[in-house]
């Protein structure tokens, strides 16, 4: 059985920082992409960011423009972990941020698109305080 678990979430002042973890049991996703996507009360869940396999060993990563140029998302495979580092954070990165991945391989096109993630994890809290 597949899970994602997700950890590192809180309670912030806005301009601090805080890393979400993902560790995922059950099979790995060397080369599928993993991703965060992010809830707002009484919105939408929303892409965050992304990370592809590039075919060369590497990862292609893929950002929301709410975020990009503050958050950082890597992966070690060694732990099946996708990490999001979130700097710089305000009052409107305040969500439940989920951790997804997909189970085969996909074109970029499909990197954003919360429907093409199979696998979710439960969800952590961030509340970013002004």
């Amino acid at each position: 059985q597949v899970q994602l678990v997700e950890s590192g979430g809180g309670l912030v002042q806005a301009g601090g920082s805080l890393r979400l973890s993902c560790v995922a049991s059950g099979r790995t996703f060397t080369r599928t992409a993993m991703g965060w996507f992010r809830q707002a009360l009484g919105k939408e869940r929303e892409f965050v960011a992304a990370a592809r396999w590039s075919g060369s060993s590497t990862y292609n990563t893929y950002y929301a423009d709410s975020v990009k140029g503050r958050f950082t998302i890597s992966r070690d495979n060694a732990k099946n972990t996708v990490y999001l580092q979130m700097n710089s954070l305000n009052p409107e990165d305040t969500a439940v941020y989920y951790c997804a991945a997909q189970s085969a391989i996909t074109s970029p096109a499909m990197i954003k698109l919360m429907g093409r993630y199979d696998y979710w994890g439960q969800g952590t809290q961030v509340t970013v305080s002004s």
